[in-house]
């Protein structure tokens, strides 16, 4: 079973390409370029240089937020797309959890993966690995990041750390957990495309003319656009 999956839900632009049990390629970049000009070629690339044809696709995987709302729409946009063309099957993963398989695969604790949503808010959620198993122990949302650090500090355990924008929410984390907080190493930070393709490998398709991205919150434009609508009642 070959499966291709795409991440564009952030900076990184992650393409991977599993085969069965082996993972036959990556393309990750870490860059602030547009990912609607880079990713169909990224993936032509990969196919190219692992000796893949469209046609010998077995599925896509895409990760479908939270994220940049840009980002997560092209991915998802691109991703039904091809399953559509190629009539086969497609799954959508969380980008938080594609990151928490990335970094804590041999963490004993918690993993929290966080993206940074402005204002002192992030997207996280909670993950620990059983047998191997990667499961969601906080559901993904957004939430300032003092009152996340005070939930966790109740649990009373290790909590490991994993986001390219540790650097905005990493004093709050120190402050708020001391020696509870671990943080992953830089090259941890990356969510890696193969880890989305084996997430995803075996998880139920989604129908391509409902799914749709999980923002987990509007747009800022669309959640100023209805309130205005509401104010002209």
């Amino acid at each position: 079973m070959k499966v291709l999956s795409i991440d564009t839900s952030n900076y990184v632009l992650g393409i991977g390409l599993l085969d069965g049990e082996t993972v036959m390629g990556e393309y990750i970049s870490n860059i602030k370029k547009n990912h609607s000009v880079r990713v169909m070629p990224a993936i032509q690339t990969l196919m190219n240089e692992c000796g893949i044809k469209p046609g010998d696709l077995s599925k896509i995987v895409v990760a479908e937020g939270p994220g940049s709302y840009t980002g997560v729409r092209i991915g998802v946009t691109i991703a039904k797309t091809l399953a559509w063309t190629l009539k086969i099957p497609l799954s959508g993963v969380s980008s938080l959890e594609v990151a928490a398989a990335s970094a804590g695969r041999y963490f004993n604790g918690y993993v929290s993966p966080f993206f940074d949503a402005r204002r002192g808010q992030i997207y996280t959620g909670l993950y620990k690995f059983e047998d191997q198993i990667l499961q969601a122990v906080k559901e993904d949302q957004l939430v300032m990041s003092v009152d996340w650090v005070q939930t966790l500090n109740e649990m009373n355990s290790k909590v490991l750390f994993t986001s390219n924008d540790l650097h905005l929410h990493e004093k709050v984390i120190s402050e708020g957990l001391a020696d509870k907080a671990v943080f992953a190493a830089i090259t941890e930070h990356n969510p890696r495309p193969a880890e989305l393709a084996l997430l995803g490998r075996d998880k139920e398709s989604v129908d391509l003319h409902t799914f749709v991205p999980n923002y987990i919150r509007m747009a800022e434009a669309e959640a100023n656009w209805l309130k205005s609508q509401e104010n002209n009642k």
